[in-house]
């Protein structure tokens, strides 16, 4: 498997396709979490109905498997009008981006993933799409070259990506929403798994949804994967009822602690205190000890180690917190 599609990567994989659409809520009243992003959406997305206009550019920006998607498609609904799904990657020239933009009618949603991947020349097409609704294409070449406009209907663009800071300051700036969604709590995380479970017709109680809660990286889509894992080991193991022991016994298999680290994520803390002393190390070192990439360590380990206080950057390196220590039962020297 992919580093991308471990199971408790907050990144899709193949399988999430497979039941994401069924899970994912369509209105905001069913959406579980997010109150700060919700409570804007609402008074936005009311007032837009009342004026009877199309809502504003909205960017919606956090970590990955929070529900970004999920999110754009409730706007959708929400204002009665259809959505257009693609992602920046997905966009490689800007008669791509013109093919999409001229098929959409006053008020329609286009949802683009991972924005901050878009083609600079497709951008570039975009600054006048949003702000002025038109599209500005070059004719021809040479001498005889001439610039032609087309007028589109006013849609609404949402963009979603995890790494805004590499959005471009004319691009964010032409949004006129935007969004921070933030990783779950364990209630969320609990609330997530129980609605899901009843969608799958799985018999789940309140102490196995919180072992999968807690578990699940405070991610509603690591959550749902690791419901279905759950799922599958308490009809082979058990009765098909998800109990606390169901969950971490199928979850211990999977080798997934008590705070959502796998084989890997202990490997690579495990390498900097025995190897390092807790640091400070460099990435590229930890990476030749570890026999990982270096760019899969920053973007696949470390995001989820830094989030939950296990490991600090320092100017010199890498260094590993004391919570690190205890978590895995090692000794902690102050330094």
């Amino acid at each position: 498997m992919d580093k991308n599609e471990r199971i408790i990567g907050g990144s899709g994989i193949r399988e999430d396709e497979e039941i994401e659409t069924t899970l994912r809520p369509r209105w905001m009243s069913d959406y579980i979490g997010q109150d700060k992003a919700k409570n804007k959406l609402n008074i936005f997305i009311k007032a837009a109905k009342q004026r009877r206009e199309p809502i504003d550019h909205i960017l919606l920006h956090g970590p990955p498997g929070l529900g970004k998607t999920t999110l754009a498609g409730i706007i959708a609904n929400e204002m009665g009008v259809n959505i257009k799904i693609t992602s920046g990657p997905a966009i490689e020239r800007p008669s791509d981006l013109a093919s999409i933009l001229t098929n959409l009618t006053t008020g329609d949603v286009l949802f683009i993933d991972e924005i901050h991947r878009i083609n600079r020349s497709v951008e570039e097409v975009l600054y006048p799409a949003m702000e002025d609704f038109a599209l500005d294409i070059i004719v021809g070449k040479g001498p005889s070259a001439r610039s032609l406009r087309i007028d589109l209907d006013h849609f609404t663009l949402i963009g979603a990506t995890t790494r805004a800071g590499q959005l471009s300051s004319p691009l964010r700036d032409r949004f006129g929403v935007l969004l921070n969604l933030e990783i779950y709590n364990e209630d969320s995380l609990k609330t997530i798994v129980k609605r899901s479970a009843g969608i799958l017709d799985v018999p789940i109680d309140d102490f196995g949804a919180s072992e999968i809660a807690k578990r699940s990286r405070g991610t509603p889509r690591i959550a749902n994967r690791l419901l279905k894992r759950v799922r599958d080991y308490s009809e082979v193991m058990g009765d098909g009822h998800v109990n606390q022991e169901m969950s971490k016994e199928g979850l211990d298999i999977l080798e997934i602690d008590e705070l959502g680290l796998d084989h890997t994520d202990i490997r690579i803390i495990k390498t900097i205190i025995e190897n390092f002393g807790g640091g400070p190390v460099g990435i590229d070192t930890i990476a030749a000890s570890t026999g990982e990439e270096s760019i899969t360590i920053e973007d696949v380990y470390e995001p989820y180690l830094l989030q939950i206080g296990f490991l600090t950057r320092t100017p010199r390196g890498r260094v590993l917190t004391k919570k690190a220590y205890e978590h895995l039962g090692y000794r902690y020297m102050e330094k």
